[in-house]
């Protein structure tokens, strides 16, 4: 088959490689610059930042087969098994080289065409699908595979003539507000070097340095849906001055030398889709993310190899 996948986040790119491994043409499009969605990593002069997802769990066999060849591969290491008293035993996973790493490596040898955005996708008048690009370029497939936001995967399907459930339909998202700091010296985040859901504003803060991603004190901090919904139409500058006053405390008496700040519209969903996938009638089109199953990096894995199971049964 030829399949064409909107979206080189994890679940695109684990779609990729399954499809690509059975023998079949994949291409990956993205309207990004660079490959992984949520496992972002980024730069501020020496300081790395961690500033999507910050790390991983494990709990299903198949992610853990999967997780097991990177670590072979030293493409993940272990972080931590918890932080403060919440040490549960689930080893925390990270890229080696930030998230972001882990995204690169699964599109090593796969067909991914960043800065690509998607048009339409419609049908063909042939049979299958045609993906239209805002260039005007065009890619003929047999299937394909959509692992947007679901709002904007919904805008696709509904132009092609494909009807959504109500209930997948209506899944939003979580915002996300952030804040990336370097710092002239060591932060106050503990060791390992994060906190979750510290204060009522930063859902999660992590101390890239300390976890071996940044060479230089760097530190990113989230703030929790609530106060992000609350000041998402708050002026840039603005926002930001709040950010940095509300992270003073877990910075340890140190200067912020750098930053940038970071609004995530499509952080986390709001709630699920009970199933890996969803796929029209004719299972040619199929809907795969973090909002099926599960909306961690995890859940994400294991929607993408449901959606190239997906696409293989059809094709049977």
């Amino acid at each position: 088959m030829n399949v064409v996948i909107v979206g080189a986040g994890l679940s695109g790119l684990i779609a990729a490689r399954e499809l690509r491994s059975a023998g079949h043409s994949v291409v990956v499009l993205d309207k990004g610059r660079g490959v992984g969605g949520r496992l972002a990593t980024r730069r501020i002069g020496e300081a790395v930042f961690d500033h999507g997802a910050q790390f991983f769990t494990v709990r299903d066999p198949r992610f853990q087969r999967i997780v097991d060849e990177w670590l072979d591969r030293d493409v993940v290491r272990v972080w931590c098994h918890g932080f403060g008293s919440e040490q549960d035993g689930y080893p925390r996973y990270v890229g080696r080289h930030g998230m972001t790493s882990i995204a690169k490596h699964l599109a090593t040898d796969i067909d991914v065409r960043t800065s690509s955005l998607v048009f339409s996708v419609l049908p063909a008048p042939e049979g299958g699908w045609v993906t239209t690009l805002d260039t005007g370029d065009t890619h003929h497939s047999d299937a394909v595979i959509l692992t947007a936001p679901i709002p904007q995967s919904f805008g696709f399907a509904f132009t092609a003539g494909v009807e959504f459930p109500e209930e997948l339909r209506t899944i939003d998202y979580e915002r996300t507000l952030g804040l990336l700091a370097v710092l002239d010296g060591s932060s106050a985040v503990p060791a390992p070097g994060a906190l979750q859901n510290p204060d009522d504003v930063f859902s999660f803060i992590g101390d890239n340095h300390a976890k071996g991603v940044s060479p230089v004190p760097a530190v990113t901090f989230h703030a929790n849906p609530a106060w992000s919904a609350a000041h998402w139409d708050t002026p840039h500058d603005e926002a930001k001055a709040l950010l940095i006053a509300a992270a003073s405390p877990y910075l340890g008496g140190t200067r912020i030398t750098a930053s940038d700040f970071k609004r995530w519209r499509f952080a986390t969903p709001q709630r699920n889709w009970p199933e890996r996938h969803w796929a029209n009638v004719a299972g040619t089109m199929v809907v795969a993310g973090d909002a099926f199953a599960g909306p961690r990096v995890e859940g994400a894995v294991l929607s993408g190899l449901s959606a190239a199971d997906a696409v293989q049964s059809a094709n049977d």
